[in-house]
């Protein structure tokens, strides 16, 4: 395999990091209708801000108001996500053209590529559909895929095994298992909760006031058939029971995988292996320390954009983790 492979992964894989975050703050900054159209702004491979292009899109977008700043952000946004894509295009001809002679994977990189072409679908039906909620979290949790899924190919270009194996983490392969999903899930409600808007709608710590109005019903009430869905359209008591609902997540991650890690910990023989166990550890107790510091500090543009990256972080050292076990044992 050669080096300038192992680079192109490494790169894409860091990009998709950025990509993620860059995603975050644009919805973070309610700039997901930067631009009402797609793949280009108001009809405009960038930005209109000429004279002529402003009376142009006065005319084609009657009623709609231009905000340069909110536009700029999903630009932004929208070619580094292109980036992304024609990088995994590039990921997937190397492997079909090298992967019968080099040992490399194939089916991966092929994944990647109908993932990061659904996920530009998506992009475009978030915008198109006026952020429904349900594509909003789609697009969401593809990011954090294809985020996934790139880590993973460079640890599959990169690891090696542990002389010896390590019997022991192969025991707690499920532990593992079961830390990853509950991360996932706990994710996937995470990004409900943006998508409605409910960040600002549950007041106090660790319950919401009037928690007792909490409905499960209403949490996975999907809003159809309105017209705009920026900034939501779900009642209060609906937004405050999502939002409760992803605190409820974060106390049953925290059992789950604090649980798992250390059962890892304390019976894995390879330090490698104990180590990542560890960094899961310090991923998720810094995740847990933004929320309750996003709680008190009503949720400072910054500090929401950094716990929607340490998601993606504590996810990828999961990854790390269960790669490792199933590859070094």
């Amino acid at each position: 395999m050669t080096k300038n492979y192992k680079f192109l992964v490494l790169t894409t894989a860091l990009l998709a990091v950025l990509v993620v975050g860059l995603g975050a703050y644009t919805r973070l900054s309610d700039a997901g209708l930067g631009c009402p159209d797609w793949p280009g702004c108001y009809g405009f491979l960038t930005v209109p801000d000429k004279a002529h292009e402003i009376a142009a899109v006065e005319e084609n977008f009657p009623g709609m108001e231009l905000d340069q700043g909110k536009a700029l952000k999903e630009m932004v946004h929208r070619y580094f996500a292109g980036t992304l894509g024609l990088l995994i295009l590039a990921i997937a001809l190397y492997a079909w053209r090298y992967g019968k002679h080099v040992r490399m994977p194939v089916r991966l990189p092929t994944v990647l590529l109908l993932l990061v072409i659904f996920q530009a679908m998506l992009g475009m039906w978030t915008v198109t559909m006026n952020l429904q909620p349900l594509v909003v979290m789609g697009h969401l949790l593809g990011g954090f895929s294809i985020a996934s899924l790139l880590w993973l190919l460079y640890l599959r270009n990169h690891s090696r095994p542990v002389p010896g194996g390590d019997p022991g983490a192969r025991a707690l392969q499920g532990w593992s298992m079961a830390a990853l999903c509950m991360v996932v899930v706990q994710i996937a409600l995470g990004g409900w909760l943006a998508a409605n808007y409910a960040a600002a709608h549950c007041v106090g710590f660790p319950l919401c006031e009037g928690s007792e109005a909490f409905s499960l019903a209403e949490v996975f009430h999907l809003p159809m058939e309105h017209a705009n869905y920026e900034y939501g359209v779900l009642s209060y008591e609906s937004r405050m029971s999502i939002h409760l609902l992803h605190r409820f997540g974060a106390l049953i991650t925290l059992l789950i995988v604090g649980a798992a890690m250390w059962r890892v910990f304390k019976g894995a023989y390879s330090r490698t292996i104990k180590n990542a166990a560890l960094a899961v550890g310090a991923a998720l107790a810094t995740q847990l320390t933004l929320g309750i510091a996003l709680i008190y500090m009503q949720i400072p543009l910054l500090m929401a954009l950094a716990h929607n990256l340490m998601a993606l972080l504590l996810l990828l050292t999961l990854v790390r983790l269960c790669y490792l076990q199933k590859r070094k044992c």
